[in-house]
């Protein structure tokens, strides 16, 4: 039976409580340099984001934490603001339960800043609990796709919203869906996959990508039926089919 896989209301996490684990994603630790070169003056979020994820951990009892990929934000290199900021995270972060890194795009190198203690998995994935996690931005392995739930990130899925004056706004969401069985045979031959759940990206400087209007990122973008994928809000709310809402926006 495929283990319920619990959103943490009103925050971009994901908690399998009877495991007592829990899955971030897409932190993007130093993206408010990026921001600064284009003219943007923002406040350091990681404070913020590790206070927001101590609450959560602690609230909650977990035993292991799994960051899914893009821990730092800068690529190729980092500045020293980064470097410090990710290892005083990662330090202070590690000391709420086992904490697992799974590499993204951005993550070049990370292996220099993780604590000892830290597990390290494989970029292309890794299985946990029963359970496939990736980030998504390269061809997963192939025990991560025999597995019936399958985890990512990478994407940052927002929806676009329009109002009756034809106002658009952006809301982060969670992406659920079954994967298109022809392409996943042709790639996956062994593949067992029933549901890919999407995550929103735990940094709310992120952006993201608007599943209603422009296509995901990375491989999965061919092996997900979009359109048949059920929308999600951070609150909870249920937003129905991607399809639905391309064709009211």
């Amino acid at each position: 039976m495929p283990l319920e896989l619990r959103p943490v209301i009103d925050e971009p996490a994901l908690l399998l409580k009877e495991k007592k684990l829990l899955v971030i994603a897409d932190l993007h630790i130093g993206i408010e340099s990026e921001l600064r070169e284009n003219g943007l003056q923002v406040p350091s979020q990681t404070k913020i984001m590790e206070q927001r994820l101590i609450s959560i951990l602690t609230k909650n009892h977990v035993n292991d934490i799994i960051f899914l990929g893009d821990i730092k934000h800068n690529i190729p290199s980092s500045t020293i603001q980064e470097r410090t900021d990710v290892k005083a995270f990662l330090n202070t972060i590690q000391t709420y339960g086992t904490l697992h890194v799974l590499p993204g795009n951005h993550d070049g190198n990370i292996d220099r800043f993780l604590p000892p203690a830290v597990i390290l998995h494989p970029s292309d994935g890794f299985v946990f609990e029963g359970l496939g996690f990736t980030h998504g931005h390269r061809r997963p392995a192939q025990e991560v796709m025999k597995c019936d739930q399958v985890i990512i990130g990478h994407t940052h899925p927002t929806v676009m919203l329009t109002d009756r004056l034809g106002y658009r706004t952006f809301e982060q969401c969670w992406l659920r869906g079954a994967p298109l069985n022809n392409r996943l045979q042709e790639k996956y031959p062994n593949a067992s996959t029933s549901q890919i759940l999407i995550m929103p990206a735990f940094n709310p400087l992120c952006g993201g990508i608007a599943v209603n209007r422009d296509p995901l990122l990375g491989p999965f973008s061919s092996l997900i039926d979009v359109d048949n994928a059920d929308l999600y809000l951070l609150d909870g709310s249920s937003l129905g089919k991607v399809k639905d809402l391309k064709e009211s926006s």
